[in-house]
């Protein structure tokens, strides 16, 4: 079974997938941290970074996760894209960036189910667009990317 962070990283995956983009690592770690995914658009050869934050729907502190990305987390996640670029020498001249996607999430009771229109299921996609804002149902929980914020910080 997945943890709730796990299922958000997994739905951002599934949108950046279906948005065009090219997953190249889940959850890629080292040393200095861990970056949740880092995806390539073909087209562009652009590589982001991606910082997925995964909330209850209502009553979190920071505001969806924006708060959560502080200044040190931003160093922490600086270090370890400059170490998987070092390791993966023939993205390094490759355009990056950072982004941040906000995913919010809540419990479903069953009886609720029948009330909410347009509902997918992530197991169930087979590659359908998902856009944001999208109920997304998966495991008892209703999942939502709230927003996707490109390029979240430029430099430390």
């Amino acid at each position: 079974m997945s943890t709730i962070g796990e299922i958000g990283e997994n739905l951002v995956a599934q949108w950046l997938e279906t948005s065009g983009w090219q997953i190249l690592h889940h959850r890629w770690h080292c040393r200095w941290g861990e970056i949740d995914l880092i995806a390539q658009n073909p087209l562009s050869n652009l590589i982001t970074f991606v910082e997925v934050k995964t909330r209850r729907f209502s009553r979190n502190w920071d505001s969806d996760g924006r708060y959560a990305i502080t200044p040190t987390k931003q160093t922490k996640l600086w270090q370890t894209a400059e170490l998987f670029l070092s390791k993966y020498p023939h993205l390094a001249n490759l355009p990056c960036r950072f982004d941040v996607a906000l995913v919010s999430y809540q419990k479903i009771k069953p009886s609720s189910l029948k009330n909410l229109k347009n509902l997918k299921n992530l197991d169930n996609l087979d590659n359908q667009a998902i856009k944001k804002g999208d109920k997304i149902l998966y495991q008892g929980y209703l999942f939502t990317l709230k927003d996707y914020i490109e390029s979240a910080w430029e430099e430390i």
